[in-house]
């Protein structure tokens, strides 16, 4: 009884601790992309406009309509990104579910033929690809997955990606507008919560990957700040220049 009782604690403790994230979702890479993206672009604008001497009204204009164009176009471009791609899927699921309406017997043994390649014995098999194929929707999710790598009830949302993106896109706009909105009356105010703004959350993302938080922090900051300068060289450039 003992060791039945210790067997079960092991499998409970397994269980808990063998739980994965949903890394198929849809919103993830476009959130985290869009926050980063509009930090690090609308930083980039604020500060080549100001590097071209421009007034704090066009700096702040500048980062509003930053903001708004690229929430938009984030936006559209994610919504038609994935919708393009499920779509594609979609096509491809059709190609699979016709194969097996059709050739019901070739699709089993080409299932059998792949379970044998990674190993299990021949007629075992030949059973398992016999069983799995009996339900045609079974079927067509064991063939999506082991042909397309794809889960056929787990596709991502378009507008999910759509409203993640522009979402985390105003977001990371706002930062570097906001200590105007409070009163700043100089750039470095907004550059500096930029900065901040990009190590936090490359911190942040650290959560839900395999890379530390500082290190993930510091590459975020490294590469909006770099932008950020070139950007206002730039400004400063072209601003001589044009004056």
């Amino acid at each position: 009884m003992a060791i039945i009782a210790t067997d079960a604690v092991l499998h409970e403790a397994h269980r808990d601790n063998h739980t994965h994230r949903d890394v198929n979702g849809g919103w993830l890479r476009p959130a985290v992309f869009g926050a980063m993206d509009g930090l690090v672009s609308n930083l980039a604008l604020m500060t080549g406009v100001a590097g071209g001497s421009a007034s704090q009204h066009a700096v702040v204009l500048s980062g509003f309509a930053g903001l708004a164009a690229g929430a938009f176009s984030m936006a559209a471009g994610e919504y038609t990104s994935v919708a393009s791609q499920r779509e594609l899927v979609q096509a491809e699921l059709d190609v699979e579910r016709r194969e097996l309406r059709k050739h019901p017997k070739d699709e089993e043994a080409e299932l059998a033929a792949l379970y044998q390649a990674r190993g299990v014995e021949p007629k075992l098999a030949r059973e398992v690809a016999r069983q799995l194929s009996e339900d045609p929707e079974q079927a067509l999710e064991i063939h999506a997955r082991e042909e397309l790598g794809i889960d056929p009830g787990d596709l991502p949302s378009p507008l999910v990606a759509a409203v993640s993106s522009f979402g985390s896109f105003a977001l990371g706009a706002l930062v570097p507008v906001l200590p105007y909105l409070l009163g700043a009356n100089s750039l470095w105010p907004a550059v500096l919560l930029a900065l901040i703004g990009l190590f936090a959350s490359g911190a942040v993302v650290a959560k839900v990957t395999a890379r530390t938080w500082w290190f993930s922090g510091l590459r975020q900051l490294t590469l909006g700040g770099a932008a950020a300068g070139v950007t206002y060289a730039l400004g400063t450039l072209f601003g001589t220049a044009v004056g």
